[in-house]
């Protein structure tokens, strides 16, 4: 049985982990609120550079002019799969949640004899996946020396994999992220970066008509390398946004569980003292009644 010390010690521990996590939440709170405007703010940009694909995309007569980007190479052989996960912990299931949907993305094609390749975007993602795939991981991009992420961060990691893609590195590129929903719901993502993942086209004869200049090769050719690193962008956003909303609300779980325990100790505690003193009580009385 423990002592009445080492109950004070435990209760001592408890309280100041408690102080620590409670700490932990106000700091992801504060932070959060900044992060979501981020993320949200991206969305309309990164809808419209859809939209505006998909219709340069539904003009397109002639398939085989189709730049690469948007075409692919005609092949499903080799595959890249981009993991973009937090650089911390402490954030309950965030890391982890990403990493399981790209590790059976990847167990499933290596099924089907596929090669996969892995890019890792943030050290948790890395440490969770070199266990059981770290022969498929080419390289780790760490962004944690970056005070704010922005498209500079989002633009390097697209050129790494345009110029992997231009030395016919892999056929298929497959983006996992987080997409930010509220503080207690983050949505795993998978989203295609290559060939380019447009959505449908309006038809012909409802769809607005424009005259481009140059022709629609032409801008998709420049807009395709573009749209990599915003869709880039927006997955390191909504990442960041998951990361804090799911730290805020670990670290409040963590403060509650360590009032419970503070509570349990401390009636151990009183329990154990109150029994001290009667054993003492009744040891004096004893020894009074002997003589």
């Amino acid at each position: 049985m423990p002592s009445l010390k080492d109950l004070r010690n435990r209760i001592a521990s408890v309280k100041a982990t408690q102080k620590i996590t409670k700490a932990m939440q106000m700091v992801a709170a504060a932070k959060l609120r900044r992060a979501q405007m981020a993320a949200e703010a991206a969305r309309p940009y990164v809808e419209r550079m859809d939209d505006v694909l998909a219709n340069l995309a539904g003009a397109v007569t002639d398939p085989r002019q189709a730049p690469p980007l948007l075409s692919g190479t005609g092949r499903e052989e080799t595959h890249l799969l981009v993991v973009c996960t937090g650089e911390r912990g402490l954030c309950g299931a965030f890391n982890s949640s990403i990493a399981r949907l790209a590790r059976e993305r990847a167990n499933s094609l290596l099924a089907e004899g596929k090669t996969v390749k892995i890019l890792c975007v943030g050290r948790k993602g890395y440490d969770l996946q070199k266990r059981t795939l770290e022969r498929q991981i080419i390289e780790v991009v760490d962004f944690r020396s970056v005070r704010q992420l922005g498209f500079d961060q989002a633009d390097l990691v697209g050129e790494k994999i345009r110029d992997l893609f231009d030395g016919g590195g892999f056929d298929v590129c497959t983006l996992f992220y987080s997409t930010f929903k509220s503080v207690i719901a983050q949505v795993p993502t998978a989203k295609r970066l290559i060939p380019a993942d447009v959505p449908a086209a309006t038809p012909a004869e409802s769809r607005i008509a424009y005259d481009y200049e140059p022709d629609e090769t032409g801008i998709l050719a420049d807009l395709l390398p573009r749209n990599i690193s915003v869709q880039l962008l927006r997955a390191l956003l909504e990442n960041n946004a998951s990361f804090y909303g799911a730290q805020m609300s670990a670290m409040d779980n963590a403060t509650r569980n360590a009032g419970e325990m503070i509570k349990k100790q401390t009636i151990t505690y009183n329990r154990t003292r109150q029994a001290m003193i009667t054993k003492e009580l009744i040891e004096i009385i004893s020894g009074a009644e002997a003589l």
